[in-house]
């Protein structure tokens, strides 16, 4: 009798960097919606978390501010990141791990909101998402919530994500932890 061999398929795991609003418009002075030099502090700690993902195999995926002149988001904030202006691009600092395929222009605070976001992580099945970017308070925690809510496991790297506001900041990591989920390392 033949003992039946037993092949273990193993999973390649991997995870998905989401980079959100990264981009002129909230990092570079002069813009309606300048985060901040405090801010700026954390492009290089997001630099070495893309290299190091990279490296690992993992997916990035830039999620960019990217509005039309007339958008409903102006009642409530100044006008920033409009189509086809600069404000949209991502920094200079982080356009090394940019691709053709990996900019997601979106409209709302969440990433999910009116893009594909969701089919293209569907298709990847990450094992985790690993969110960065500014503001934490908003399009950061905001990305969070829906990540969590369509149940990914989320990770947040506290050095790489800021606010120009930072009570905001801290409440949303926080509420981030422990209402959400994620896990704020």
């Amino acid at each position: 009798m033949l003992k039946e061999s037993v092949v273990s398929k193993e999973t390649f795991m991997f995870n998905v960097v989401l980079v959100i609003d990264m981009v002129k418009g909230f990092l570079e002075p002069g813009h309606n919606l300048f985060c901040g030099a405090d801010a700026r502090t954390i492009i290089p700690n997001i630099q070495e978390l893309l290299n190091k993902e990279v490296s690992a195999g993992s997916r990035i995926l830039f999620i960019n501010d990217n509005h039309e002149v007339d958008d409903l988001e102006f009642k409530i904030f100044p006008v920033h990141c409009v189509k086809g202006t600069s404000e949209p691009d991502v920094i200079p600092e982080l356009v090394s791990f940019i691709t053709p395929q990996n900019v997601i222009p979106k409209t709302r605070y969440s990433g999910f909101f009116n893009t594909d976001l969701e089919q293209r992580l569907a298709g990847l099945k990450p094992d985790k998402l690993i969110i960065c970017g500014v503001c934490t308070d908003i399009c950061v925690l905001h990305t969070t919530s829906d990540a969590r809510n369509r149940d990914y496991n989320v990770e947040i790297p506290k050095d790489s994500v800021a606010s120009f506001d930072v009570d905001a900041h801290a409440w949303a990591l926080r509420h981030a932890s422990d209402i959400l989920g994620a896990a704020v390392i």
